[in-house]
């Protein structure tokens, strides 16, 4: 059966000689995994491109009940970017929260809110100027709604972090202490993400550090971020 959705791409890896397998988050079908083949080839750097982290296209694809990977028909930019592949610190922030959501979206079936906010928040983030630093922070607050263990507060946030077990380890109260700093922060950015105030580049790594705390108490089997040592590099 042929389908008619947007997505959103979150990887993709080589497969054969020429060849990908793309994860992709679907407005109608959830995540799903594709073969594309032949965007490899020489001559192709235009359709590789394509399948970038985040970027947003318009397909027909194939589906089956049977699930496993399937094949896409049809595909072209649903959205062609103005800034974010001519901008080192845009592309790093966007491959850094593509992972995180290739981690933490899971769900094989529609979810028109949880694809609106990703959708939209990309647009946005690609027509953003200026004043784009914290665009990361606010995106996984955002995020963590969606997925079902928000925070209304920066409390917390900064409670469950500095009192999980990992924090209480022997010879980490000032660690315990500088994360409750962290919280009016993060009241900012609940609550005025347009300015929250966040002074230096040192605060902004230490209000991501805790997030991705945040993050892995929640989420099971988050683990590593391969993406965040290029993100605090360009944001350096």
């Amino acid at each position: 059966m042929l389908v008619k959705t947007r997505g959103i791409v979150l990887n993709y890896i080589k497969f054969r000689e020429s060849s990908i397998i793309t994860k992709i988050y679907t407005e109608q079908l959830g995540v799903q995994s594709y073969i594309v083949n032949s965007v490899r080839k020489k001559g192709s750097s235009s359709r590789i491109a394509l399948f970038q982290p985040f970027t947003l296209l318009d397909m027909v694809v194939y589906s089956s009940h049977k699930g496993g990977l399937s094949r896409i028909s049809e595909y072209r930019s649903g959205h062609p970017f103005s800034t974010i592949p001519f901008d080192i610190r845009k592309s790093s922030i966007l491959l850094f929260l593509s992972e995180i959501v290739s981690k933490t979206v899971k769900e094989e079936e529609e979810n028109q809110p949880l694809f609106s906010f990703l959708y939209n928040a990309i647009i946005t983030f690609d027509e953003m100027e200026t004043g784009y630093e914290n665009f990361h922070l606010f995106f996984l607050l955002q995020l963590s709604h969606h997925l079902g263990f928000g925070p209304s507060t920066g409390a917390e946030v900064v409670e469950q972090v500095a009192f999980s077990s990992k924090a209480q380890a022997p010879g980490v109260a000032p660690t315990v202490l500088a994360i409750q700093a962290h919280e009016a922060y993060f009241d900012q950015l609940l609550r005025q993400p347009d300015n929250p105030g966040i002074p230096s580049g040192k605060v902004r790594r230490e209000l991501l550090a805790i997030l991705i705390r945040y993050y892995q108490l929640h989420v099971e089997r988050l683990g590593e971020i391969n993406s965040l040592a290029i993100l605090s590099e360009v944001l350096s």
